[in-house]
Parts: C-alpha cells; sequence; structure tokens
C-alpha cells in the first residue's frame, strides 16, 4: 500500500510542480506588466509636468492635455496586449497560430469596420495637426460646444444646454475652432435712418472704452474697438457694424456686456433703436368712403 501511494505521489509532484510554475510565471508577467504601467504612467506624469512648465500659455497646455491623455490610453493598450500574449504563452497556448488567425481574421473583420478605422485614422491626423485640444470650444460635424475629451476614436463635446456629444472623428471633415489664440466681438448694432451715424459711431467708442478701463473687462479685452463702417441698410434701420478683439472663450460674455451698456448708452443720447410699431391709415376725406388698413412697418 505505500509503495502504491509513493509511485501515485511521485506522479502528482511533476504536474502540480508544473501548475505552480505557470501559476508563478503568469503573476510574474502581471506584476511585470503593472510595473511597467506605473512607470510609463510616472514618466508621462514627470514630462507633463515639465512641457507644462515650459509652455507658453494656455493654448500649450491644452496641446499637452490631449497629447498625454491620448499616449496614456495607447500604452495601456500595447502593455495589455503585450501582458495577455505572455499569459497566454506561460498557458501553453501557441501564439503563432493565433497571430495568423488574427491576421486574416482582421482583414475580413476590417471590412466590417471600416468606419472604425476610419475614426482612429482620423483621430491621428487631427492630433498631429492640432485643430482640437482640450479645454477648447469648437463647431464639428453640426455639433458645438466645449471641449471635455479627445480620444483616437471621438472628440466628447458639452453644448451650452450641458448636454454631452460623442463626435466619431470620422465624421470631422470641417473644424471651426472659436477659441484659438483670440477672437473678435462683432457688433452689428442697428439705428434709426433719422439718427446721426457718427454720432452712433461715437457711442460706441465711448462704451469700448469704458468696458476696457472696467477692471472686470479689462484682462479680457485685447485691443479698442474698431469701426468698420455701415454694414448695410434694411428696410427700416441703418446697421453700423464694429468689433473688438477679446482673449478666447470671452467673445459671448463681452458681447452680452457691450450690447447692454450699448443699449443705455443710445437712450441716453437720444440714438433711436428701431423697433416694430402700428400705423393707421383712415383715408381721404373727400366724399369717398373711409378706408382702413394696418401697415406694419418700423421707425
Amino acid at each position: 500500500m505505500s509503495s502504491l501511494l509513493h509511485r501515485f505521489g511521485a506522479q502528482i509532484a511533476p504536474e502540480f510542480e508544473e501548475v505552480v510554475t505557470v501559476a508563478l510565471h503568469v503573476a510574474l508577467v502581471v506584476l511585470l506588466a503593472w510595473l511597467g504601467w506605473k512607470l510609463c504612467s510616472r514618466l508621462m506624469h514627470l514630462a507633463h509636468e515639465r512641457m507644462v512648465a515650459r509652455s507658453a500659455g494656455t493654448d500649450a497646455v491644452n496641446r499637452i492635455e490631449t497629447m498625454t491623455q491620448v499616449l496614456r490610453y495607447t500604452a495601456a493598450a500595447a502593455i495589455l496586449i503585450v501582458a495577455g500574449m505572455l499569459t497566454l504563452d506561460q498557458l501553453g497556448i501557441a501564439i503563432a497560430p493565433l497571430v495568423a488567425t488574427a491576421g486574416v481574421a482582421g482583414i475580413a473583420i476590417g471590412f466590417g469596420l471600416q468606419s472604425l478605422m476610419k475614426d482612429y485614422f482620423a483621430g491621428i491626423v487631427l492630433l498631429i495637426e492640432d485643430q482640437i485640444r482640450k479645454g477648447e470650444v469648437i463647431e464639428a460635424a453640426g455639433k458645438a460646444g466645449l471641449v471635455e475629451q479627445m480620444t483616437l476614436r471621438y472628440v466628447r463635446v458639452r453644448d451650452y444646454e450641458g448636454n454631452v456629444h460623442f463626435i466619431p472623428n470620422g465624421l470631422i471633415t470641417t473644424v471651426t475652432n472659436l477659441s484659438r489664440e483670440y477672437a473678435y466681438v462683432v457688433i452689428d448694432a442697428g439705428i434709426a435712418y433719422g439718427a446721426d451715424i457718427d454720432r452712433a459711431f461715437g457711442v460706441m467708442r465711448q462704451v469700448a472704452s469704458a468696458m476696457r478701463a472696467d477692471p472686470a473687462f479689462s484682462s479680457r479685452i485685447c485691443e479698442d474697438l474698431e469701426i468698420a463702417g455701415v454694414e448695410r441698410w434694411e428696410n427700416s434701420a441703418v446697421v453700423p457694424r464694429a468689433r473688438v478683439k477679446v482673449v478666447p472663450l470671452q467673445q459671448w460674455n463681452v458681447k452680452r456686456e457691450f450690447l447692454r451698456r450699448l443699449k443705455y448708452a443710445f437712450d441716453s443720447a437720444g440714438i433711436e433703436i428701431p423697433y416694430p410699431h402700428l400705423t393707421v391709415y383712415a383715408g381721404n376725406s373727400h366724399g369717398r368712403a373711409p378706408e382702413r388698413f394696418l401697415d406694419t412697418e418700423r421707425r
């Protein structure tokens, strides 16, 4: 009986040792993958901090944030793939046939995933050409808003109402960046035909100067108001056009405040702003029946 147990133990021992060896190798692969990820994360963090410290402004910081985020995703995917292949090798699963099969299957699947590959290639181009950065306001694929995240697959944009849009990079054919380097606030201020245009220009300059002297807006406005002239004639108004250069992402706030102040300034200066009103025509009084009609116009 003892000899039988000894023989059975002798057969089990090598198999147990092999299982333990494989388990230790798999654990070592997982540990190395974890250490590799930590090392990559640390190096990317140090590089990020150094580049941010040397950056010239907010635009450069946003670009660094976008590049770091994409590199982090790429490094994680690479480490995961390598660790998975090494683990399969330790488990005795041949990698070469899997790679060959994956290559053949990849060709077949590629035809069905053309849009996905298009998204990745478009994401690489957007990143290399620096068209979009995290924290900017853009218009792309019919959506507009603040860029919260950019990956090689999609761009996540949050609009003014708080809605989040995920825009696949492959759908982005044209990018309108509303926050790169500087912006212009364009003012079209309609005034009545009887108003003095030169006086209206003077009032607009006064409002712009007062805003630039205001500490709340002085850091947002880069230059003095630029008067372009009379932009067009409308049915009931003359429309002067002007613009002022501002820092990125401040054009909307500056425009709202400028229009608010301009309304009060026009009122104080007696410059009439056209508005809809109703005119009643009673006809003539030479023996004909009075004719009445309503006509909507603007003064």
